[in-house]
């Protein structure tokens, strides 16, 4: 069998509700990897947050970070890396037009580090993920502390108001920026920079390894990873997957807790 790509999505996808990945799915993965195909993560996530399941299943490929906006490859430091960050007068503007919005915080990433808006650092006790790879945090007005073009800009606000934000992001900066959001239950608007998604990054991963569309395998479960699911060969949904991700998938598996994608490598790829 010639050797395919697949790709993981993090979390709802490869990890269960308690963030491990099951035996069974590593066992698949393990397999389909020693047979000659190649496995590779693509999340939302910065690395930092996502090394740990990078080393875990001993991958040696590029990755995929922040819906696209960084795109690299931890074990070749000459490999040729995509970092597209959102300008900061961009920044400016979406932070000057949501002030009289209601949200929580805004929180600015540049690669693995962290700035955040509002001096309340509730949201990283919070969410472990800000937590993880000990990052460096700074407090503080954006405008003031916040000096380079951040990969990525996250809106934290309750779930009334995440739609009536995100109605005016689309309204007003949709032709400089692309907008997600995360699943439930934190209500967070995650920002790239306009034409950035996972697909992008995996398209640049997927030339460098000579693997064509036709034999990529993807698995995702929410709105970040439309793009992804609908650029590869076979795009799977995860069963507990939102339902527009489902419309547009070839197939739809069992859901994250139930080794998803173990079933459908094991009978694609004929694992014993």
């Amino acid at each position: 069998m010639k050797p395919h790509l697949i790709v993981l999505d993090l979390d709802g996808t490869l990890l269960t509700d308690q963030q491990q990945i099951s035996a069974k799915t590593k066992k698949s993965l393990l397999q389909a990897k020693e047979q000659g195909h190649q496995v590779m993560i693509a999340t939302g996530r910065p690395y930092r947050a996502s090394d740990l399941y990078y080393h875990e299943l001993g991958l040696t490929t590029p990755i995929v970070n922040f819906n696209g906006a960084y795109v690299h490859h931890p074990k070749n430091v000459s490999w040729q890396h995509m970092h597209t960050p959102i300008d900061l007068s961009v920044v400016h503007d979406v932070v000057d037009s949501i002030n009289s919005y209601e949200y929580e915080n805004i929180i600015a990433e540049v690669k693995d580090d962290i700035y955040v808006h509002t001096e309340d650092d509730r949201i990283l006790n919070i969410l472990n993920i800000f937590n993880m790879g000990n990052p460096r945090i700074t407090l503080g007005d954006l405008y003031t502390h916040l000096l380079e073009n951040p990969t990525s800009l996250l809106i934290q606000a309750n779930e009334a108001n995440s739609v009536i934000i995100r109605d005016h992001l689309q309204a007003v900066h949709a032709e400089v920026i692309e907008h997600r959001r995360w699943g439930a239950p934190l209500h967070i608007i995650e920002i790239v920079r306009r034409g950035l998604n996972k697909a992008v990054g995996i398209a640049h991963v997927a030339k460098d390894l000579g693997i064509p569309r036709e034999r990529i395998i993807a698995f995702g479960d929410e709105d970040n990873d439309l793009e992804m699911i609908e650029y590869a060969g076979l795009g799977v949904a995860m069963g507990n997957g939102i339902s527009s991700l489902k419309n547009i998938a070839n197939e739809i598996t069992a859901t994250n807790n139930d080794d998803g994608i173990a079933k459908i490598l094991i009978d694609r790829l004929k694992l014993s």
